[in-house]
């Protein structure tokens, strides 16, 4: 949430920034209950003070022609007062709920537009292979090696649900542990999460818990969810509290489960196991001062291009547009692998990305840290390391080889224990 104060006093910049986002927010509106809530907190005061001066005279014992206006007086303020402050809690409350609609800020060199063709593409890493056969998606490589099962995974559980078998489940295991190995040697604190979560925290994070438009699943009566992501249960680690500025940056890294409804997601490339239910991811979560958040935000991109530069994968970054940033973000950078199964001649495809949501969350989630002119809001970063599901098509698709088999990375070997897997090995 935007600080109201920021709001009232950059209402063209505010209202500009939701223009560019394509988001729905009424920022006037915001200014307007803020004002009114600030005049009537004034009016309470003066309230509260005529009370306290009322209570003074009345312990002072004044003559009886003195004390009868006292009397009504008080009487009067009895009435006013809880009245006054009823109707400050529901003024809050509507002010609040308005205020949440409004998105972050956006970073100056964020591009403008919407949709993929207005991202800016910022770097390309790595070859694109040229294969001397027709390159296959990722759907028919793991049909034809065993590696998991869609139709069953429908049957029991419904659609954009799967099973992993054999050597993609040890590829799973050594995604995790070969991005945790990377992220624990640059500092991180690791961590497996919750893969449940108070909607309290759902909303601090900027993900809506409730509603159509929802991409989490709610738990009925539980007043929880399941994540989607890390970044819920890591960002709602420290909620409420006070850091250290001695503290800072904290660095956290955690394992969970990830659970998505994806409703309405479609279209030849949403298929398979690019766009699901529920898969197994490690995000990076940062927390910092503000002057560091740029810094780290960077940092948590070079990790990002170590992990599948060191895979060999090869794939471009691009700075995300305005329209498809999401509330938090301040900024968002995205790596997108080349994905040969994509069309007749491939395509690029997302696999991690990394925002700054800067004190979007913090200030929902009440996180603030000690400094010199007082208590202030941290900045929060976000970033994964790997989302398995979108790292095993980048794998079987860029390594598949003339004869139906996958050839696995160098840096992945020693992980998952195999180098190859074979038509006739595909079974763990």
């Amino acid at each position: 949430m935007l600080d109201l104060r920021f709001i009232r006093e950059n209402l063209e910049a505010v209202q500009a920034n939701i223009a560019a986002r394509n988001m729905q927010a009424d920022a006037g509106l915001v200014a307007r209950l803020y004002d009114q809530r600030n005049a009537l907190l004034k009016e309470l005061e003066q309230l509260r003070a005529q009370r306290n001066e009322n209570a003074k005279k009345m312990k002072a014992k004044p003559p009886d022609d003195e004390r009868a206006p006292l009397i009504e007086e008080g009487k009067r303020l009895k009435t006013e007062i809880p009245e006054r402050e009823q109707r400050l809690e529901q003024l809050e409350q509507r002010l609040y709920g308005e205020a949440e609609k409004v998105p972050n800020m956006a970073h100056p060199d964020a591009p403008i537009g919407a949709g993929e063709h207005a991202n800016r593409e910022l770097k390309q890493l790595g070859p694109i292979p040229q294969f001397t056969f027709s390159a296959r998606d990722h759907i028919a490589i793991g049909e034809d090696l065993d590696l998991f099962d869609f139709e069953r995974a429908t049957k029991v559980a419904g659609t954009k649900f799967y099973y992993l078998k054999n050597h993609a489940v040890l590829l799973e295991f050594g995604l995790i542990r070969y991005a945790l190995d990377i992220i624990s040697r640059r500092g991180f604190r690791l961590m497996i999460t919750p893969d449940i979560a108070r909607e309290s925290v759902v909303g601090g994070i900027g993900f809506n818990p409730r509603g159509p438009e929802s991409n989490v699943y709610a738990l009925e009566g539980e007043g929880t969810c399941l994540i989607a992501t890390a970044e819920i249960t890591l960002g709602g680690y420290y909620a409420d509290e006070i850091l250290a500025a001695e503290e800072l940056p904290i660095l956290m890294a955690g394992v969970s489960h990830c659970f998505r409804r994806e409703a309405g997601a479609a279209g030849q490339f949403s298929k398979g196991l690019y766009r699901v239910h529920q898969f197994s991811k490690v995000e990076m979560f940062v927390i910092c001062t503000p002057e560091d958040s740029d810094q780290q935000h960077e940092h948590l991109r070079d990790i990002e291009e170590e992990i599948f530069g060191g895979l060999e994968i090869p794939f471009r970054v691009v700075d995300t547009c305005t329209g498809d940033l999401g509330a938090a973000a301040y900024r968002k950078y995205d790596l997108e692998a080349w994905m040969p199964g994509r069309g007749e001649s491939g395509g690029w495809g997302e696999i991690t990305s990394t925002s700054n949501c800067t004190d979007y969350q913090s200030r929902r989630l009440g996180v603030r840290y000690k400094a010199p002119e007082g208590n202030r809001h941290v900045h929060m970063l976000n970033g994964t390391a790997v989302a398995v599901s979108r790292a095993i098509i980048a794998l079987l698709e860029n390594y598949q080889q003339a004869d139906g088999s996958v050839r696995i990375p160098r840096a992945l070997v020693p992980y998952v224990g195999f180098e190859q897997i074979g038509p006739n090995n595909g079974q763990a």
